[in-house]
């Protein structure tokens, strides 16, 4: 028997770590957890969270207050990780992207801090990534290349060519053109300028392009000196990791190298408003008619107090948390617009904190009816009360949340993190974002006591003239307007430029040049080997067996005290007039009625027993096989475990006896309509690869008719059409319900093992008799290379190609190619040299598609040329390190960060499909075998021109450019 060695024992309150004192040690009983605060003799806060997770985390996090719009803190974000002292490679943080078996690692910047955060489940790596990452923030080398690069420089369109026209170009400067191009981006800033306009929240933190270019190198190596120093920096480290251990390394890379120093970044109160205030905004956005949104917002109290947070947290729930919350329901069926308004809620990301409501999907001159419709419906609900069960629903969610331990979309590790940073960044207790009971404790008395949340609603909305209504409204001439004012600024800063200055910008862009095509030599960074990679893959016991057509499995795991089940129901032959139904079916099914209860009493009982449902429609394979398709509906959710039994009633009901109305459907298709349209211009890169996608692969066609610009364009038809369609939508919904009764389906449990035997009998006796399973043919989408235009100043590129299956000796040296290619040739090429905020390749190993992209991208021909030139790349001087990387990279897919409520879901389901433990463990021991021949062997055989898809999405049409390609693309308007 292995025993495990043992964990050294944490310290106490007022113990001496080297130059830390301990100042609390808090236990944390719902994640089994203690929370170790310290303080370092230079003033740097420490907060370390024991806990038995063998995904380890760390991060660091600077307040950083900036003082104007130029993206200081955002540019500096950049440019710190792009060379050390003890790393002076070009771009480390990239770099270590592929040397690593990390589980996250990114960095970011918000409105009044800037972040570095990084997960791994291999302690080596762990200490690798430490030194990296405490380098790069500390002691960067901020060449005024790197600010160059990445913040703004000034260029000819043909760098070595003076007589050219002159350009602004720069990787965030692109990225902002593109971010603000995007309304949700629009109404954040906003939002921050219209509460706070004396605060830096009035600043645009990322950078407003027309700001950027008056951002100078010394200003960013300022900010830094001021900003990125041990007296204002917030650590944070996370399982079981040796504190003593990582004290230790922190103190001998950084801290005995700096001395104490004072920076006052603290953000003082807001002076409150006399009187409301409205403030009108644009965004380039051609869809006048639906574009505008209206949102009422109030500033309140401060968000660190404790009592505050909660109750205003669980205030926001009740009043907008589902579709029959009673400010939700009046908005939405007034129908003045389509869906909520972006940043409707509490938020609690500013020092005080703000609360606003409003509608999307609007026209023009709406403002005063939303405002008065806002305003009314909480007078009503501050005179008649809340309904004391809807509060208790919302309890019940916070309940929840504080039991679950999930890594399900994001690092468990760093959602602690992003918990406790909230209050712990504004002098605030940071144990209260992590332990509610006592505030729960004292909130759940003064309900008891009378009410409490509508003398809130009075008192700090309907009371507070602290308010703004804010209109944002599409301007179909802003973006030529914006290309104007570029040109302009160009010509204004540059309007006294004389040949020498001419000659300086082209000798700089040549040296820009120059260094990007210099060999880097990461031997100096830290590195795993193969070795490091596990040769198995995840393995989680659970039982089966068959009730009547149902195949259940029941998987016991440490949920803490939550169930999870899921109910994926293999589909019988699919007509083709129902295949891009699904989508909405699965949309609109767990916000309609079932069994009798119309949707508000359904989204009611939702809340109060389930921590949420879901249903999703999906395409799936063989391993061997590429054109055996099949697709399935997926319902799902979770619950405590005493209401194991009303979780399953709901979704029997769900499955069995969904109940749909013209008018509600009308306003959910509506929401959706707007929510995908919002979608494009953040998602640009992930919209054009469907689209290319479906031009080479039948898999990727209904991926695209799913959830693609097709399913957009279809669903906006829909929409457009009136009641005449959504009538005839609701047939077909009848007929895919019958279908889902003739499916087979797939029962999966996920619990305690106390909990496991949760009697199913309700959802298995649902399905009776059935049909085999049907394969979907759709073929591919016909018409060529595709273009996609919408309000974007910025591209976003693809390519795509069908390859081979799962099982296919070439399919893992093409996924070892997506990570080579990403991070050698197109991160450099497409980002570095051609300014894009990103580049891409990836490899669906399952669907056996090869993708190329770029993201937020100033170029369409050069971006093509370059996925043109993969040969030539691989035909260049690409050694052992570059092949291990990559295959270090690609096992990282194959191994994904699982926690209780996944793993099980994922080996059953996997199992059932064909992707067992022995199939996927074949595939690894073949990854690590693969040989850059192999690299070069695959790309010639596949990735050909005359096999490829292409599309892109973008704002104006690419076919004046791109026929010097050979490409001659379909344009379409989005």
């Amino acid at each position: 028997m292995t025993v495990s060695p043992a964990r050294p024992a944490l310290p106490a309150p007022g113990d001496r770590l080297g130059r830390y004192t301990v100042e609390r040690v808090e236990a944390l009983p719902e994640m089994q957890g203690t929370l170790v605060l310290l303080r370092h003799d230079l003033g740097a806060r420490h907060a370390h969270v024991a806990r038995e997770d063998d995904n380890l985390a760390f991060g660091v996090t600077f307040p950083t207050v900036p003082r104007d719009s130029t993206g200081v803190a955002h540019i500096l974000e950049h440019v710190v990780l792009m060379g050390s002292q003890n790393y002076p490679v070009a771009d480390p943080f990239f770099a270590m992207l592929p040397r690593s078996l990390n589980t996250f690692m990114n960095a970011m910047t918000a409105s009044d801090w800037t972040t570095y955060p990084f997960s791994t489940r291999n302690e080596q790596d762990y200490f690798n990534l430490l030194g990296v990452y405490l380098d790069a923030t500390f002691f960067p080398l901020m060449r005024y290349e790197s600010f160059r690069q990445d913040g703004h420089r000034f260029e000819f369109e043909t760098p070595d060519d003076p007589t050219t026209p002159l350009k602004l170009q720069g990787v965030v400067y692109n990225e902002m053109k593109g971010a603000m191009a995007s309304a949700g981006a629009v109404m954040y800033r906003s939002l921050g300028a219209a509460l706070y306009p004396d605060l830096t929240y009035a600043n645009n933190s990322g950078g407003s392009p027309e700001h950027i270019p008056n951002l100078t190198y010394e200003d960013l190596r300022a900010f830094h000196a001021a900003h990125y120093h041990p007296s204002n920096a917030f650590f944070y480290t996370y399982g079981t990791l040796d504190l003593t251990r990582v004290l230790g390394e922190i103190e001998a890379h950084v801290m005995s190298r700096f001395s104490p120093q004072t920076l006052d970044v603290s953000i003082p109160d807001q002076p409150n408003f006399e009187e409301p205030r409205r403030m009108e905004v644009g965004y380039p956005g051609t869809d006048v008619e639906r574009g505008g949104q209206v949102l009422v917002a109030w500033k309140l109290g401060h968000s660190t107090d404790p009592d505050h947070n909660l109750r205003w947290s669980v205030l926001g729930d009740v009043l907008l948390g589902n579709p029959a919350a009673p400010l939700t329901r009046p908005l939405i069926e007034s129908g003045l617009g389509s869906a909520l308004a972006d940043l409707t809620g509490y938020r609690d990301s500013f020092r005080e904190g703000a609360f606003a409501a409003g509608l999307k999907g609007l026209s023009a001159g709406k403002a005063d009816e939303v405002e008065a419709l806002v305003l009314g419906t909480l007078r009503q609900i501050a005179d008649e009360g809340i309904d004391p069960k809807l509060i208790e629903s919302s309890l019940h969610q916070f309940e929840i949340s504080q039991r679950e331990v999930s890594n399900s979309g994001f690092p468990y590790a760093l959602q602690v993190m992003f918990r406790l940073l909230g209050p712990w960044l504004y002098g605030g207790d940071p144990v209260t974002g992590l332990r509610l009971e006592a505030e729960l404790e004292r909130l759940r008395a003064d309900l008891a006591a009378g009410r409490v949340f509508e003398p809130m609603i009075q008192q700090e909305l309907l009371d507070n003239p602290h308010r703004v209504t804010l209109v944002l409204r599409p301007d179909p001439e802003l973006m030529a307007r914006t290309e104007q004012s570029e040109r302009e600024l160009v010509e204004r800063l540059s309007a006294d430029f004389t040949e020498e200055d001419h000659a300086r910008i082209v000798a700089e862009s040549l040296r820009l040049k120059e260094l990007q095509e210099q060999p880097s030599d990461p031997s100096v960074l830290p590195t795993l080997t193969l070795n490091d990679v596990p040769a198995t893959v995840l393995r989680v016991p659970y039982d089966t067996e068959t009730v009547r057509r149902a195949l259940v499995g029941r998987v016991p795991q440490p949920t803490g005290g939550l169930v999870y089940l899921d109910v994926q129901v293999r589909l019988p032959e699919v007509p083709a007039d129902l295949l891009g139904t699904l989508p909405l079916y699965a949309y609109a099914v767990t916000r309609s009625g079932a069994a009798g209860q119309d949707y508000l009493a359904l989204a009611r009982r939702i809340e109060a027993v389930t921590g949420g449902v879901s249903a999703s429609v999906g395409v799936g394979g063989q391993p061997g096989d590429l054109e055996a398709l099949r697709l399935s509906l997926t319902f799902g959710g979770k619950a405590l475990s005493r209401n194991g039994a009303a979780l399953v009633e709901v979704l029997r009901d769900l499955i069995a006896a969904p109940e749909f109305t013209r008018e509600r459907l009308d306003q959910l298709l509506r929401q959706r309509l707007a929510g995908l349209k919002a979608s494009v211009v953040n998602a640009g890169s992930a919209y054009a690869e469907r689209l290319a996608g479906a031009q080479v692969s039948p898999a990727a066609r209904i991926e695209e008719e799913f959830s693609g610009l097709t399913a957009l364009t279809a669903l906006q038809r829909i929409v457009e059409g009136g009641e005449a369609e959504v009538d005839a939508l609701l047939s077909r919904f009848a007929r895919i319900r019958d279908l889902i009764l003739q499916g087979e389906p797939l029962l999966c449990l996920t619990a305690t093992p106390e909990d496991a035997a949760l009697d199913l009998g309700p959802l298995t006796d649902t399905f009776g008799e059935g049909e085999a399973v049907g394969r979907p043919r759709p073929g591919t989408l016909a018409g060529g290379p595709q273009a996609r235009l919408t309000d974007s100043p910025v591209a976003f590129n693809a390519v795509a190609w069908q390859t081979v299956p799962y099982t296919h000796p070439d399919s893992p040296a093409l996924l070892v190619l997506s990570r080579l290619l990403r991070s050698e040739y197109l991160l450099p090429e497409l980002r570095e040299k051609g300014g894009a905020y990103g580049g891409s390749a990836a490899f669906d190993a399952r669907a056996g598609v090869f993708t190329m992209s770029s993201y937020r991208d100033p170029h369409v021909v050069r971006t093509y040329e370059v996925f043109r030139d993969v040969p030539t790349f691989l035909a260049g001087d690409l050694g052992e390190r570059e092949l291990t990387e990559a295959i270090l990279g690609a096992s990282k897919t194959l191994d994904p960060l699982t926690s209780p409520d996944t793993a099980g879901r994922l080996r059953f389901f996997g199992d059932q499909a064909g992707y067992t433990p022995e199939v996927q463990e074949a595939y690894k021991a073949r990854l690590l075998a693969v040989t850059l021949d192999d690299l070069r062997r695959v790309t010639a055989q596949w990735l050909t021109p005359e096999r490829a898809g292409y599309a892109l999405v973008a704002g104006k049409d690419p076919n004046p450019e791109t026929g010097a390609l050979g490409l001659r693309f379909e344009v379409e308007t989005i």
